[in-house]
């Protein structure tokens, strides 16, 4: 069984997607801000978090790095429909995707289960057949074992950023377009698309680039998109 931190000030959304997602199956923990978010987390075993932004002690982009310090499990942000800086600083502090207020139910666990997914093949728990390791320069991802390494020293990547990088290294030299990246990895309307796969292109290059401001690998083409560049 999964378990599900929700995290929000407000008790009746924390009560209507307790309802949502316990009806899923789910093991269910609250919390009022994001420090209690923080301190379930390092205290528990959970899956995912629902973490809203505007709390009072610690607010979600504050937990949410700090929770990326340690922990590389799915954070889906909660954001109002008009909060567009909200959700890049979501994305930015390493959430890896966002719910707007008022809440779809069918939405919400659509993109749980599909967070859960990703969680879980990146953390070995569904195995392949086949062992399958793809290599762009200094770059290997094995996706049998579901790592990342950059000259053989292993890189810590949440799942949504794994699956970015695993949709470039499958096809070295292909230009992606927001759209198409965000439609591969999130099999969703690609509505604000640009600015969501920009801040996952910058962590990416973080973690894998000795220089991000002048990347060796991932390559932006003007007005078209991203590309990965190596030798395979």
């Amino acid at each position: 069984m999964y378990s599900i931190l929700i995290c929000d000030d407000d008790r009746d959304i924390r009560n209507a997607l307790k309802i949502y997602l316990s009806g899923e199956g789910y093991r269910i923990f609250e919390a009022e801000n994001g420090k209690e978010a923080v301190d379930i987390v390092s205290s528990e075993e959970i899956h995912l978090v629902l973490m809203d932004i505007m709390m009072p002690k610690m607010d979600g982009v504050s937990a949410t790095a700090k929770l990326r310090e340690t922990f590389n499990l799915p954070v889906i942000f909660l954001t109002a429909k008009s909060e567009d800086s909200d959700k890049i600083l979501g994305l930015t502090a390493g959430a890896d995707d966002y719910i707007t207020k008022p809440f779809n139910p069918l939405e919400v666990i659509a993109r749980v289960k599909a967070q859960l997914r990703r969680y879980a093949y990146l953390g070995g728990m569904e195995k392949k057949e086949e062992e399958n390791t793809l290599s762009v320069g200094g770059i290997e991802l094995d996706d049998a074992g579901k790592s990342v390494t950059l000259n053989g020293e292993p890189v810590a990547l949440t799942p949504t950023e794994y699956d970015i990088l695993k949709l470039f290294i499958e096809s070295p030299g292909r230009v992606f377009s927001s759209k198409e990246i965000y439609s591969a990895v999130w099999s969703s309307d690609p509505l604000g698309a640009e600015g969501t796969i920009a801040v996952h292109i910058r962590h990416l290059r973080e973690k894998l680039e000795i220089d991000p401001a002048n990347p060796r690998y991932l390559k932006v083409v003007w007005g078209k998109g991203y590309k990965l560049e190596g030798k395979k």
